[in-house]
């Protein structure tokens, strides 16, 4: 069993890497199951819309999660209320439309669980986040519930995330943290069998600051004419794990980071 993680997709730049890269990709290396961060993928770099999700899923994500900026685009309210495959952080301050976890079937008959958290640490729209993931523990079981488990970590600082991660150690098939748009070089299967990475990165233009305008947000850092935040919109890499999961376990046999295409990719 092979899932795809991929990390915060930003803007055009973004999504035409997924559309324009992601099928043969899954070709190529037989990947089952996508999974993506969706919360930027907004034309404008915040939020997500419906023709956005059906774009996405037409090029092969199967699930997409999302985060801190999961309302900035007002239609994304009631989206995903009816789109079970589009998903917010649990511990979003209740009530919050739509779900935070949800199982899928697989046509082979598996069930694989998508679970999306949000950090607390610098992000303040959400619950305690070690209180939810305490309580879905209690409610949930690999190999009892479903036999694959993936969490989204949307959260601003390492320590938190790789906690999140010792946390649910042997419990899931793979935590991977998202929002910081800059993958991380640890991929690792941890002592009990989940694989693990604190950062997936982004899919989108690199050649800027985490996927906006490198100019635009120089000047705000020289607090210099500026405007709001916008996406650069050169060649998008994909960036995210591949993790290889044991179908009697539900945990993790293999984890390797997967970057393609656009400037990162020139540059690994």
């Amino acid at each position: 069993m092979k899932i795809l993680f991929l990390g915060d997709i930003v803007g055009k730049s973004g999504c035409e890497a997924i559309t324009n890269n992601l099928p043969k990709q899954l070709e190529k290396r037989k990947i089952d199951f996508v999974i993506a961060n969706g919360e930027n993928a907004a034309d404008n770099g915040f939020g997500i819309t419906k023709k956005i999700t059906n774009e996405l899923f037409q090029a092969g994500v199967d699930v997409i999660t999302t985060g801190n900026h999961v309302w900035d685009q007002r239609e994304a309210t009631n989206l995903i209320d009816t789109d079970s495959r589009l998903l917010r952080p649990i511990n979003l301050i209740s009530p919050s439309p739509g779900k935070g976890f949800q199982i899928f079937n697989l046509d082979n008959g598996l069930k694989i669980g998508v679970l999306n958290l949000m950090g607390n640490v610098f992000i303040k729209k959400c619950e305690d986040v070690f209180k939810a993931s305490e309580e879905f523990i209690k409610k949930n079981n690999l190999k009892k519930n479903y036999d694959f488990l993936v969490v989204d970590f949307h959260g601003e600082i390492t320590s938190e995330k790789m906690a999140i991660g010792h946390f649910f150690d042997g419990k899931a098939t793979l935590v991977v943290g998202t929002h910081t748009h800059v993958p991380t070089h640890d991929a690792r299967i941890l002592d009990n069998g989940t694989a693990y990475q604190t950062d997936a990165g982004m899919c989108g233009d690199y050649n800027s600051v985490i996927g906006m305008d490198k100019n635009n947000s120089i000047n705000k850092f020289l607090k210099k004419d500026s405007k709001k935040h916008f996406p650069s919109t050169g060649e998008g890499t994909l960036s995210g794990v591949i993790v290889e999961a044991n179908v009697e376990s539900g945990l993790a046999k293999k984890i390797e980071s997967f970057i393609y295409g656009g400037a990162l990719n020139k540059v690994i």
